[in-house]
C-alpha cells in the first residue's frame, strides 16, 4: 500500500495540471483546455456562475426549470434537436444545476468538437423560451420533485434539515426548490433569468481530451467569440452564516419504515477557512469516521454494535459559502434512533478525546489520496474539477494542491478541527420519525 501510495503521490500534481491552457476571448468567456490523448475522445462542459445559491426568496428553483428549458430550442435548433444531433454524433450529453453553478455537458469523438460548439454557443444568448414548452416543463420538474424528495422521506427529511441547519445562508434552500415557488413561477420569471445570468462573460468553457489547444480556441473563436457580453452581471455581496449559540433539533414526521438521523456541524471551506489547512483536515476526518469498509463508523455502528444499516459523512471543502460537515445514518432494524444517535456521539468524542495513530492516519490518508486521484482516471470527473474550481472562485491551479494538502496533515490537527467544530452549540440535528399512512392522516384532521 505505501508504494502505490507514493507513486500516486508523485503522480498526481503532474495529472492536474501539465498540459492545461487557458485563455479568455473578447467577450469575457474564459476557456481551459486540458489534453489527455490516452484515448480519442472529449468531453465539453460549459459552467454558468448560477445556481440555487443566487436565488431570491420566492424564486427557488429557478435555475434548475431553466437548465430543463435549455434543451427546448433555439430559432436555430428546435425542441430535442440538441439531444438528436448529438446521439447521431455518437455522443452524449446532459445538464446539472447545483447551489452554485449550472453545468452543460457533451462527450464526444475528437473531431466532434465543433457539433458542441455550434449547438452550445446558440443556446447560450439565443434560447427560445415558449409558454407551451415551459407549461410542459414545469410540469415535469414538479413530479421529479414529488418523486425525489416529497415521497422519499430521508429527502425530505434533510431537505428540513438544510433549511434548519442555515438561517440566513441560501444554502437552505433547495436546489430543485419550493414546490410553492414552482407553483408561482412564471416564463417571465425564467426569461429575466436567462438573461441575467447566461452570458459568456459569466462562464467557463472547459474542454478535456484527445485535442490540440490551438485548434479548441480557433473553434471557440469562431462560435463563442460573436456572442455579446452582459452588461448587468450582478456582483454578489458577501454572506456569512449567522452564529449558532446552541443546538438545533427537528422531527420529521413522514411515513418511513426506519428511522433515519442526520447531525451537522458548521465548518469553514477552503473558500473561507482563516487557517487553509483546517479543510483538508476535515476531509481526513470524514475519512476517519466514514471513508470506507474500515472507517470507524462501519466497524463501530453498523457491524460491532450493529445499530445502523448505513451511514455516511459528507463534506464539500470545495463549496463557495461555508458549508457543513454531515453525518448520517438509518437506524438498523429492531434498534432505536436513540441507540444510534448515542453511538455517533461516543465516536464523535473518541475523534475530540483521543488522537488517531499514525497507522489509522495513513491508512485514511491512503484512501482519500487515491480516490482523488483515480476519479482523474476519467476526463469527464477532469472537467468536473477544473470547470467547479474555478466557478467557485477558487481557481483550477487549486486541484493541484490536494494531494500534498492531504498529506501533510497530522493527528494533531485532525483533533483539533474535531474539537474545534464537533460542538453542541454548533450542531443541528434532524430525526426522521416514522409513521403509518393512518397515523399521518389523523395528525392532518386534529
Amino acid at each position: 500500500m505505501k508504494r502505490i501510495y507514493w507513486v500516486l503521490l508523485l503522480l498526481a500534481p503532474l495529472t492536474a495540471s501539465a498540459t492545461v491552457a487557458e485563455y479568455t476571448l473578447d467577450n469575457g468567456l474564459k476557456v481551459i483546455v486540458k489534453e489527455d490523448h490516452r484515448a480519442p475522445v472529449l468531453v465539453a462542459q460549459v459552467w454558468y456562475k448560477v445556481g440555487s445559491s443566487y436565488e431570491p426568496m420566492g424564486l427557488t428553483g429557478v435555475s434548475h426549470i431553466l437548465e430543463h428549458m435549455m434543451f427546448k430550442g433555439t430559432k436555430k435548433f428546435g425542441p430535442g434537436e440538441f439531444s438528436r444531433i448529438i446521439a447521431e454524433n455518437g455522443g452524449r450529453e446532459n445538464a446539472f444545476t447545483g447551489q452554485d453553478y449550472t453545468t452543460y455537458f457533451q462527450s464526444l469523438e475528437k473531431s466532434r468538437l465543433a457539433v458542441s460548439f455550434e449547438m452550445e454557443s446558440d443556446r447560450m444568448r439565443h434560447l427560445n423560451l415558449t409558454q407551451e414548452e415551459y407549461a410542459k416543463e414545469l410540469k415535469v420538474v414538479m413530479e421529479e420533485r414529488r418523486m425525489r424528495t416529497e415521497d422519499n422521506p430521508q429527502s425530505q427529511t434533510f431537505e428540513h434539515f438544510a433549511a434548519t441547519a442555515y438561517l440566513n445562508t441560501p444554502y437552505r434552500q433547495p436546489v430543485i426548490g419550493w414546490m410553492h415557488d414552482l407553483k408561482t413561477m412564471k416564463l417571465e420569471d425564467l426569461a429575466k433569468w436567462y438573461k441575467k445570468w447566461y452570458a459568456p462573460n459569466n462562464a467557463t468553457l472547459v474542454v478535456v481530451g484527445d485535442v490540440n489547444p490551438k485548434q479548441v480556441e480557433k473553434l471557440a473563436k469562431r462560435y463563442y467569440g460573436p456572442l455579446k457580453p452582459s452588461e448587468n452581471i450582478p456582483t454578489l455581496k458577501p454572506v456569512v452564516e449567522a452564529p449558532q449559540f446552541g443546538p438545533r433539533r427537528i422531527v420529521v414526521k413522514r411515513p418511513a419504515q426506519l428511522p433515519y438521523i442526520v447531525m451537522g456541524y458548521h465548518v469553514p471551506v477552503l473558500n473561507s477557512a482563516k487557517q487553509r489547512w483546517e479543510p483538508y483536515a476535515l476531509e481526513v476526518l470524514a475519512g476517519i469516521l466514514s471513508g470506507g469498509q474500515s472507517s470507524r463508523f462501519k466497524k463501530h455502528l453498523e457491524r460491532d454494535l450493529q445499530v445502523a444499516s448505513s451511514s455516511s459523512a459528507s463534506y464539500d471543502l470545495y463549496a463557495r459559502l461555508n458549508d457543513l460537515l454531515v453525518f448520517s445514518a438509518t437506524v438498523a432494524k429492531g434498534r432505536s434512533v436513540q441507540e444510534l444517535e448515542t453511538a455517533i456521539r461516543a465516536q464523535l468524542e473518541r475523534v475530540r478525546d483521543e488522537r488517531i495513530s499514525e497507522d489509522e492516519l495513513q491508512r485514511i490518508k491512503n484512501q482519500v489520496v487515491a480516490g482523488n486521484v483515480y476519479e482523474r482516471d476519467s476526463v469527464y470527473y477532469q472537467a468536473m474539477q477544473i470547470g467547479m474550481l474555478e466557478t467557485v472562485g477558487l481557481g483550477w491551479r487549486t486541484a493541484d494542491e490536494y494531494v500534498d494538502k492531504v498529506s501533510a496533515i497530522t493527528a494533531e490537527q485532525v483533533q483539533q478541527v474535531a474539537q474545534k467544530y464537533l460542538l453542541d452549540q454548533n450542531l443541528t440535528v434532524a430525526v426522521l420519525d416514522p409513521q403509518t399512512h393512518a397515523g399521518i392522516q389523523k395528525e392532518k384532521h386534529e
